[in-house]
């Protein structure tokens, strides 16, 4: 939690409303209801998610990109197309599944 705010902090809000979608409108709800509260907690628990594992693994990231002489995805796209990483298949492939990991681990961790 970053001054001025106090606590509750933004995680404990979005788990709050997370959890009372999960516990008290999912269970009396049915039909179209039903499911756009299940969309809406799970969109609550990717921002969680992001805001918990965000910060590392975008260092991480641009850790793995500063290996490969790339400044960012888009920089790194240019030499993939360029055939400038040709010779280094093992590491694109390394760094781009790394990547999509972290993606899932926002998106849905029961997907890995």
């Amino acid at each position: 939690m970053s001054a001025p705010h106090d606590a509750p902090n933004a995680m404990e809000l979005l788990e709050a409303v997370r959890e009372w979608i999960d516990h008290e409108v999912i269970p009396a709800t049915d039909g179209r209801l039903r499911f756009h509260a299940r969309v809406a907690s799970n969109v609550l628990g990717m921002v969680e998610r992001e805001i918990e594992l965000g910060p590392a693994q975008e260092a991480a990231h641009l850790e793995r990109l500063a290996r490969l002489g790339v400044a960012d995805d888009a920089e790194l796209a240019a030499a993939i197309r360029a055939r400038r990483l040709d010779d280094r298949g093992d590491e694109v492939r390394t760094l781009l599944a790394a990547a999509v990991a972290d993606k899932l681990a926002v998106a849905n961790p029961t997907y890995r």
